[in-house]
């Protein structure tokens, strides 16, 4: 496989999980819309890795983890520092019910709503990057 049809291959991971994102939205499906939102963005970062390394990511789901190695951390504005921090947590890989419970209690409508939305604009300025 190429360098580039692996970016292609995250991208395309990334758009995936971000439609998935929004049709979990409208079903207010909310905690997993967050869950695919954070997806997204890790395929991005990812790619953009992938790109600027030319080597395979880190199996790693940390969102701030992966910006730094990568290397696009030092040009995120401090606001897309702080929703990485917002979209970390739900990644959800251990799913305890005490943990998801709080998290399905703070995704209300309008918070996963705007979430959606800084997702999409996070999404499309990585891409422009790649």
């Amino acid at each position: 496989m190429t360098i580039e049809e692996k970016i292609n291959y995250w991208i395309n991971l990334s758009n995936s999980d971000f439609l998935v994102a929004e049709t979990l939205l409208k079903n207010e499906h909310n905690l997993y819309s967050g869950f695919m939102c954070h997806q997204a963005v890790e395929k991005l970062f990812k790619a953009y890795y992938t790109k600027v390394k030319n080597d395979t990511p880190p199996y790693k789901h940390d969102l701030e983890y992966l910006a730094q190695q990568s290397g696009i951390y030092s040009f995120l504005s401090d606001e897309q520092i702080a929703f990485i921090e917002i979209l970390n947590p739900l990644n959800i890989e251990a799913r305890y019910p005490d943990y998801k419970n709080k998290l399905v209690q703070y995704l209300t409508n309008d918070r996963i709503g705007s979430i959606y939305t800084k997702t999409k604009e996070l999404l499309q300025w990585i891409k422009e990057k790649i």
